[in-house]
């Protein structure tokens, strides 16, 4: 019976991620196609596609998933995604920014709320949360079959052109300007890193730690919302406690 019972176990969280996965490509390929509706399907005259692709890269996500968003868009679905934007509080102050694709605003306004609300967040008008964020370019590198110590990455990513590098054991962290994102994506490139995320961001300028009491209903509120078809990106202003 133990046996059984760990191999449930093991086969319950593979199909907990295979989940997720499967939501992460379905979020990127609604991304594809909005970008593909608007500048058409071919990357090198399309930037904002070929972000999209390697995000879609960097995410393992199959080129048979690529091809249909792209073939979608490229056959005429008249579907018609609208950006929105979202924004909100969680416990002790701490922002949250909500990114959507959608296609029925009303649905995704209802949900949205009720995923924070429910949770003991509160919503925030236009600008209340936003202002608290920078946009930014991120490239996180894994530096776990990386020959490099901070010093020489931080000349690399120096010569690249970034503005800022932050490390930790398992991965370094490079960020850029919006505007410089695929000069800098190039020159790292061309250097020989691999990213394991290549997108643009929302940055905090200052976190908030999270109170001890409250960890588990944050993080279902962040759960709530990144579960949503419609919510393509969450961004937090939260501090993460050190995991021992």
């Amino acid at each position: 019976m133990s046996g059984h019972s760990k191999w449930h176990n093991i086969q319950g969280r593979k199909n907990a991620q295979d989940a997720k996965r499967g939501k992460i490509f379905q979020k990127i390929s609604r991304e594809l196609f909005m970008a593909a509706k608007q500048g058409g399907s071919d990357p090198n005259n399309n930037p904002a596609l070929r972000l999209v692709m390697d995000k879609a890269r960097a995410a393992n996500m199959p080129k048979d998933n690529v091809k249909r968003a792209l073939d979608k868009a490229d056959g005429g679905d008249a579907t018609r995604y609208d950006e929105v934007t979202y924004e909100g509080y969680g416990p002790a102050g701490i922002g949250v920014l909500v990114h959507a694709l959608t296609d029925n605003k009303n649905r995704t306004s209802s949900s949205v709320r009720v995923a924070i609300t429910r949770h003991g967040g509160t919503m925030a008008g236009a600008g209340a949360v936003s202002f608290m964020f920078d946009r930014k370019g991120m490239f996180v590198i894994d530096r776990e079959d990386l020959d490099m110590d901070e010093d020489q990455m931080f000349e690399a990513v120096l010569d690249a052109g970034a503005e800022d590098l932050q490390t930790t054991e398992d991965e370094f962290t490079v960020y850029t300007d919006p505007k410089d994102f695929t000069a800098v994506r190039d020159a790292l490139e061309e250097q020989g890193f691999k990213f394991s995320t290549s997108e643009l961001t929302m940055v905090p300028q200052n976190t908030v730690p999270i109170p001890e009491d409250k960890l588990e209903t944050f993080q279902n509120m962040l759960d709530a919302l990144e579960d949503d078809d419609d919510v393509q990106n969450v961004y937090t202003s939260a501090e993460w406690p050190d995991e021992d």
